[in-house]
């Protein structure tokens, strides 16, 4: 802008000169007019001349203009050519300062939106999976539903269906706490008493030759009902008759007294109930039905329980197997020290050998160089020819035979008894 002021300003000052030119072109026009005044021979030509120039001096004046007027439409043109030329590159620069400052967030926001896409891709696919898992947990709870109820169908046909599921169930218990079929536990086991046959489900050997008894027998049928049962009413009927179901067993099986059958027991039957839930449901209608039990001798058990006791049990096996490994090893021991005494009577007898017959080579060597050797010698001195054969020099054996020192030191009363295991 500042510019375009200058260039109005020059072509003003051009047209104001112009203009002032004129001017004295007109006065000394006029001035030469006056003088024609004087001279009357000049008037016409000077008139003329003063037409001229004053034709001449209005030309100049719009020539002049129309220059001026042209060099400030060209430095107009100019400086505005040259404004728009500053803003496009400040323009430029702009764009190029904030496409360098915008750079580094598109390449962020292009690795945010690949990762986004990798994250529903993934997003996708576990969807999918989760979908499929979703399906075959739903037909697995369906198959275990339909499993259920021809259990719970199966276990409603009688008492027999309920006992061979229990006592199953019960085998598979001991046989995973690691106790053998028919080596550490019997199955239907035959008892006579005075009241008449009695067949405990197992009996369980214990360490020492004692045995107990674990009873199955419990029945379920008012589980199973509350189970089915439409309303709360009738769930809570069918739980309080189980309660009552197994504190009744309870009764009964404590008035068979099976600790007083066999000569050495523990004063305890286990009563097995083949799930905890069964249990639990009792015990939530009857807190005390445990501690009931106990006192009238009655161990209530479910397969978590009777594992942890029968693991108590292969624990006593156990030991007692050690005890056992550990006298035979004790009698292994001492047959060994026996042994081994009656070889180092051997072997002092060999060394007695020996040093008997080093002597005996000493001996030997000594009569040899004094009577033989000395005499064999003789020889040389009569320049017999030997052949140069010499005769080799007898040494005698002086290094001793070693004695059994410690096989003498142990054989001592007090030790041996300590070998042994006798000292008290």
């Amino acid at each position: 802008m500042n510019a375009i002021l200058v260039a109005a300003v020059a072509c003003g000052l051009v047209a104001l000169v112009a203009l002032v030119w004129a001017l004295m072109e007109r006065r000394r026009a006029a001035q030469a007019d006056a003088r024609a005044w004087d001279l009357s021979d000049r008037a016409a030509g000077a008139e003329a001349r003063v037409r001229m120039l004053e034709e001449q001096a209005a030309g100049q004046a719009d020539f002049l203009r129309l220059q001026a007027t042209q060099s400030a439409n060209a430095v107009a043109e100019d400086l505005l050519k040259r404004t728009e030329e500053t803003f496009r590159a400040r323009e430029q620069l702009a764009e190029a300062r904030l496409e360098a400052q915008l750079k580094p967030v598109a390449e962020t926001l292009l690795k945010f939106q690949e990762q986004v896409v990798a994250v529903e891709k993934t997003r996708a696919e576990e969807t999918g999976g989760l979908k499929a898992q979703i399906a075959q947990l739903l037909v697995a709870s369906t198959a275990t539903q339909d499993e259920a109820r021809k259990l719970s169908a199966a276990l409603r046909r009688g008492a027999g269906v309920q006992g061979r599921w229990g006592e199953q169930t019960l085998r598979n218990v001991l046989e995973a706490a690691g106790l053998a079929h028919r080596y550490d536990f019997d199955e239907q086991f035959s008892l006579d008493t005075e009241e008449g046959r009695r067949r405990p489900d197992v009996t369980v050997r214990l360490p020492g030759g004692a045995v107990f008894v674990i009873d199955a027998k419990c029945s379920l049928n008012a589980y199973l009902d509350a189970q089915d049962a439409v309303d709360d009413a009738s769930r809570e009927a069918g739980y309080v008759r189980h309660a009552q179901s197994v504190r009744a067993h309870v009764q009964s099986l404590s008035a068979k007294a099976y600790w007083d059958q066999f000569e050495a027991s523990p004063d305890f039957v286990a009563m097995f109930i083949p799930g905890d839930s069964f249990l639990a449901a009792a015990l939530e209608r009857a807190p005390d039905l445990m501690t009931e039990a106990m006192d009238k001798r009655v161990l209530v058990v479910t397969p978590t329980t009777l594992f942890a006791l029968c693991k108590a049990v292969v624990y006593g096996w156990r030991v007692e197997e050690q005890a056992r490994n550990a006298q035979q090893i004790a009698e292994l021991g001492r047959e060994l020290y026996k042994r081994l005494s009656v070889m180092g009577g051997h072997a002092a007898a060999v060394g007695k050998a020996l040093e008997s017959a080093v002597g005996k080579y000493n001996q030997f060597v000594g009569s040899m160089e004094t009577q033989v050797l000395t005499q064999a010698r003789r020889f040389e001195d009569l320049k017999v020819d030997h052949e140069g054969r010499e005769i080799a020099e007898l040494t005698a054996v002086e290094t001793g035979v070693r004695p059994l020192a410690k096989l003498a030191a142990v054989t001592d009363p007090p030790q041996l008894r300590a070998v042994r295991g006798d000292e008290g």
